[in-house]
């Protein structure tokens, strides 16, 4: 959310471990008034031990992919390998805030950045040095996204898929699409599905606010679908509902930085 107090990251991971939940996520944006991903998960792997971490989703081609690649197995690395790395290409043409990194091309450049973080986690050099230590491992990445190739990026490289925030209807046909798509490209088993919920307890206003704000730029077709829970009610029927799609995770995403926030999704589910 909008100027979100960043001392709040590592007091929210803490309380969230303790609560028990299994995962604590990020939200990519660059052109935005919050804290960039990872420093938000570093901060997270720091205040913890146990729970698993996630980037719902990172905006991936808006970094310099070595530079990224080490980034993200230095959090991994941090955190004992608890880290998923779930990655997008991107849909906002501010995001793309580095020169020569822009919104143009970037679908291209993800698929040659994905080359990349495979060479650097594998230990081969840029340079005349590798760029992370002896240990790192092969990062398990999830993808977002709304198209096809995002799916065909899927099969090739990652573990699993991941929603944005939104109803079952809407998330339905993009867990199908995974689904089928991982099949037809003759990948084993399951991919792994997982969706984000938006969700506040507390001062709702405040959070609705929030939300508002954060997708005021998005495309119509991708706002008109985020519906925060704002109730006990809504939280245990999204739930519900999203065990019955076969999600095999549901990470609540707060839309305040009220750290209260965590021991009341605690109280629900």
């Amino acid at each position: 959310m909008r100027d979100v107090d960043p001392s709040v990251v590592p007091r929210w991971a803490a309380r969230a471990e303790e609560a028990e939940f299994s995962t604590l996520a990020t939200i990519g944006r660059y052109a935005y008034p919050g804290v960039s991903d990872t420093v938000s998960l570093a901060a997270a792997a720091g205040a913890t031990s146990r729970i698993g971490l996630l980037s719902g989703v990172l905006l991936a081609p808006t970094w310099p992919a070595a530079l990224l690649a080490k980034e993200i197995a230095s959090i991994d690395g941090v955190s004992g390998h608890r880290l998923t790395f779930g990655v997008g290409a991107g849909l906002r043409e501010e995001e793309f805030t580095v020169p020569g990194l822009g919104a143009r091309g970037r679908g291209a450049r993800f698929d040659a950045d994905l080359e990349v973080y495979r060479e650097v986690w594998s230990g081969k050099p840029v340079g005349e040095n590798a760029a992370v230590p002896a240990g790192a491992r092969q990062v398990p990445m999830l993808f977002g996204g709304y198209t096809d190739r995002a799916l065909q990026r899927m099969v090739r490289w990652g573990t699993g898929y991941i929603a944005g925030s939104g109803s079952v209807a809407a998330t339905a046909p993009r867990f199908e699409a995974a689904k089928r798509a991982w099949r037809d490209g003759g990948r084993s088993g399951e991919p792994r599905l997982v969706s984000l919920a938006y969700f506040v307890l507390g001062d709702v206003d405040a959070g609705l606010a929030n939300v508002r704000d954060f997708y005021r730029l998005a495309p119509k077709e991708v706002a008109d679908n985020v519906v925060p829970c704002v109730s006990p009610e809504m939280v245990r029927r999204s739930v519900a509902e999203f065990a019955e799609l076969g999600a095999d995770e549901l990470v609540f995403v707060p839309v305040t930085d009220d750290v209260d926030e965590v021991a009341r999704l605690a109280e629900v589910i």
